[in-house]
């Protein structure tokens, strides 16, 4: 066999040898792609954490009526301002203060009805939960949903059968504590009412703060 045969040969094979290296490469990203597909998409995975985080506290008018009145049109609602991000990305996320009392409503002899079992949220004072206090719970409007973010920056507790509550670890700073007393007759009603009351409270260092969440029935 000549040179000029064997030196052909050798390039053939060499670019057989190549276009196999490129194929196999190739196909790495495309398996790859496959198996994250079967993991979850992480925009999917979002969405459904978003749908799944309940905040409808925030969205209804505040009064003493049954808060149920959902036939609205979102867009027939109040509107938001736009989330925030950098007023929220400034407030401190851990803490030593304490807030604790009591919730509940007086009727109109002076009687305490505690909000036995309710959950209580501890809001930001923010430009985003000032409208949210001046327009929904002082003025009754309605409002669209509140943005999910949202949900990064409350603060959750319950309070036992007697309407005593507590949260620990609280950042300084000011919020709004809100939270709902449940009652019917008890109230002077002929069927269960829903009643929001939200006050707002301030915190520092390691502070004991001791603030009843109540309202008189009108």
């Amino acid at each position: 066999m000549s040179k000029k045969q064997l030196l052909f040969l050798s390039s053939l094979i060499g670019l057989f040898i190549l276009s196999g290296c490129v194929q196999s490469d190739l196909k790495r990203p495309q398996q790859n792609y496959s198996q994250q597909q079967g993991q979850g998409n992480w925009e999917d995975q979002t969405r459904l954490d978003e749908e799944s985080i309940d905040i409808s506290d925030l969205d209804e008018s505040v009064t003493e009526r049954e808060t149920a009145i959902t036939e609205s049109q979102e867009s027939q609602k109040l509107a938001r301002i736009p989330f925030p991000t950098s007023e929220y990305n400034g407030l401190a996320r851990t803490g030593k203060g304490t807030i604790s009392g009591n919730i509940y409503v007086n009727d109109t002899y002076g009687k305490k009805i505690p909000g036995s079992g309710t959950r209580l949220y501890l809001n930001p004072v923010t430009s985003y939960s000032n409208q949210w206090y001046s327009a929904s719970y002082i003025g009754g409007a309605k409002m669209q949903k509140a943005d999910s973010k949202l949900f990064n920056y409350l603060r959750f507790t319950a309070s036992d059968t007697n309407g005593k509550y507590a949260f620990y670890g609280v950042p300084s700073g000011s919020y709004y504590l809100i939270g709902t007393v449940k009652c019917g007759t008890e109230c002077g009603y002929d069927t269960p009412k829903s009643i929001r009351i939200a006050t707002k409270v301030s915190v520092s260092g390691n502070n004991i703060v001791e603030q009843d969440l109540s309202r008189f029935l009108d």
